[in-house]
């Protein structure tokens, strides 16, 4: 059962990365998300993170949900069993950015009843990659969007400089695949 999910799991990939990942009326939300989900864990693989997120080898790398969860078990499905540079893959829910300690990754739902501005703020200068699907979300200060465009496809926007400033480096394999955001 493991094999065939993660089979599956790299079938997606390979439509993503190729750029055919395109959403028909017909098809439910829950694709959608499960495409964003896939970007996520592949965040984990395209951007690196200083050592010093860590505090010690038995910390695991958190990708946190704030808000409501859109993925449904896809993402946590996907992460199960999963390391990052020997680290354990977890995925973890927030209702607000005080129950975040230690997070590497934060997708910020749009369901959510919160100021994208603050929560930003809250995090100005951590080192925690920022996702989330708002218009605004890059202006506001976030790092990467997903939107969908004309042709229907989940896509990337993504701020370089701020992810400079909180010392993550982002692959040139990732910033191919997205549309780059300068701040106007």
């Amino acid at each position: 059962m493991q094999i065939l999910k993660k089979i599956a799991f790299w079938r997606m990939i390979i439509v993503l990365l190729t750029g055919s990942a395109s959403l028909s009326a017909q098809t439910p939300v829950a694709v959608e998300y499960q495409l964003k989900a896939a970007f996520l864990f592949n965040f984990t693989k395209f951007v690196e993170w200083p050592a010093d997120v860590y505090s010690s080898d038995q910390d695991p790398f958190v990708i946190g949900i704030l808000g409501g969860n859109p993925f449904g078990s896809f993402l946590e499905d996907v992460a199960a069993g999963e390391k990052v540079n020997g680290h354990p893959l977890v995925i973890s829910y927030f209702k607000n950015t005080n129950e975040i300690k230690r997070c590497q990754i934060l997708f910020i739902n749009k369901t959510g009843q919160y100021n994208v501005s603050d929560i930003l703020s809250d995090l100005k200068g951590k080192s925690v990659l920022t996702v989330g699907d708002t218009p605004d979300f890059l202006k506001l200060g976030g790092m990467v969007r997903f939107f969908i465009n004309a042709s229907n496809k989940v896509q990337l926007q993504l701020n370089p400089d701020i992810a400079k400033t909180v010392r993550l480096q982002i692959s040139s394999k990732l910033l191919r695949l997205t549309e780059i955001y300068t701040q106007k």
